[in-house]
C-alpha cells in the first residue's frame, strides 16, 4: 500500500477539519484528500514542489493550497482530530536536531529558528510526550539555543505526575520548578552537579519512547532536512506527520 494514501479510518478523522469543504463559505476546495496526501508525499520524501506526481495536480496549485491552510493553522486542527487523550501519568522530554536545507525567508534567520551550532546551521525540535511516547507539544530552538530554554512553553498549563529527561534537562531551575509543581523528578544527572539525586531508574527506562517518536518523525524527510525555509511552514509539516503516527 502507498505510504501517502491515507486510509479511510485516518481521513474520517480529518476530513471535518478541513478548509474548502462543500457548504464552507468561500470556494470549495478540489479533493482535500487527495490534497493532504500531496503534502504528505512532499513531506515524506523530501522531495521539493516540483516534483509532486502529476496524478495529485498542479504542484503550484498545492504548493499555494498549503500556504493558505498554514496561515489558517489547519494542521493543528488535524493533530488535534487524530490525537487521543494524552495519558500523564509522566511526560518526556527530549530534543533533536535537524540540518537546514531551506533558508532565505523573509526576516531573516529570525523567522526560522535556524541557528549556528556544532553541527553547522541547525534547528532545534524541542518536544513533550505522555506516557505513551504520543506528541503532546512542541517548539523549535535555533540549534545553539540550550534544551532547557525551551521547556517552559511546552510545560506551561500542562498537569503531569512525572517528567523523564536527560541530563541535558537537568538543572537547578527546572528542579525547583518541578517540586513546585509536585512532579516527580525522573532527569539523568548532570557529572558536574555535586549533590547527587536519587531518580527513579526504571522509570528512566521509559524515555526510549521519546527517542522512538523521533525516529518516526524522521522518516518523513522533509522534516529531518529542514527544507522550509518558514517556521509556521517547518511547525505545520511537522504536525502532519505527527497526526499521520498518531492515527497509525
Amino acid at each position: 500500500m502507498d505510504r501517502d494514501v491515507l486510509t479511510d479510518a485516518q481521513w474520517a478523522q480529518m476530513e471535518a477539519h478541513c478548509l474548502g469543504k462543500p457548504g464552507d463559505p468561500g470556494r470549495s476546495g478540489e479533493n482535500n484528500r487527495r490534497f493532504v496526501e500531496a503534502v504528505l508525499w512532499v513531506v515524506r520524501t523530501g522531495s521539493p514542489w516540483r516534483d509532486i506526481p502529476e496524478r495529485f495536480g498542479k504542484w503550484d496549485s498545492i504548493n499555494s493550497r498549503f500556504g493558505d491552510w498554514v496561515r489558517a493553522d489547519v494542521s493543528t486542527r488535524l493533530f488535534e482530530a487524530v490525537s487521543d487523550e494524552p495519558d500523564m501519568e509522566y511526560a518526556m522530554v527530549d530534543a533533536m536536531k535537524v540540518h537546514r536545507h531551506g533558508q532565505g525567508a523573509k526576516g531573516g534567520l529570525q523567522g526560522q529558528a535556524i541557528g549556528r551550532s556544532k553541527g553547522g546551521m541547525t534547528t532545534k525540535v524541542l518536544a513533550l510526550t505522555d506516557a505513551l511516547g504520543n506528541l503532546v507539544r512542541f517548539v523549535l530552538l535555533p540549534g545553539q539555543r540550550h534544551d532547557t530554554v525551551g521547556l517552559p512553553p511546552p510545560i506551561d498549563g500542562v498537569s503531569f505526575e512525572a517528567l523523564i529527561a536527560d541530563k541535558a534537562f537537568d538543572s537547578n531551575a527546572i528542579v525547583a520548578g518541578l517540586h513546585q509543581r509536585g512532579a516527580k523528578i525522573v532527569i539523568s544527572q548532570h557529572p558536574c552537579r555535586t549533590k547527587p539525586r536519587d531518580i527513579d531508574g526504571e522509570m528512566y527506562k521509559w524515555r526510549h519512547l521519546i527517542e522512538n517518536f523521533f525516529c518516526k518523525l524522521k522518516e518523513f524527510k522533509r522534516i529531518a532536512m529542514r527544507a522550509d525555509k518558514a517556521d509556521r511552514s517547518f511547525a505545520a509539516m511537522i504536525r502532519l506527520a505527527a497526526a499521520v503516527i498518531a492515527s497509525r
